[in-house]
């Protein structure tokens, strides 16, 4: 099933964080492979449970699936990613 892919206002913050190149290959990477593997991604547990993630090289992405989309909420490297 294909997803329509949405973003949290947050993840805007993001991706100026990381850098015009390295935001433009993971926004490409979303759009293009995300919306098909979305069911195969990790579930992840604690106090992210519930949500997803997607790997883009050192990058993570955390998302959510809602009905008929995919709420994209985070965005950054796989150090900091999981913190609060």
């Amino acid at each position: 099933m294909d997803y329509k892919v949405c973003y949290k206002k947050s993840v805007q913050h993001d991706l100026k964080l990381l850098g015009k190149p390295a935001a433009k290959k993971i926004i490409n990477k979303i759009e293009k492979d995300l919306p098909q593997k979305a069911l195969s991604c990790p579930v992840l547990k604690g106090s992210f449970a519930g949500l997803r993630k997607f790997r883009v090289g050192d990058y993570r992405v955390i998302f959510a699936i809602l009905i008929d989309e995919l709420l994209i909420l985070r965005i950054a490297h796989r150090k900091e990613v999981y913190r609060e």
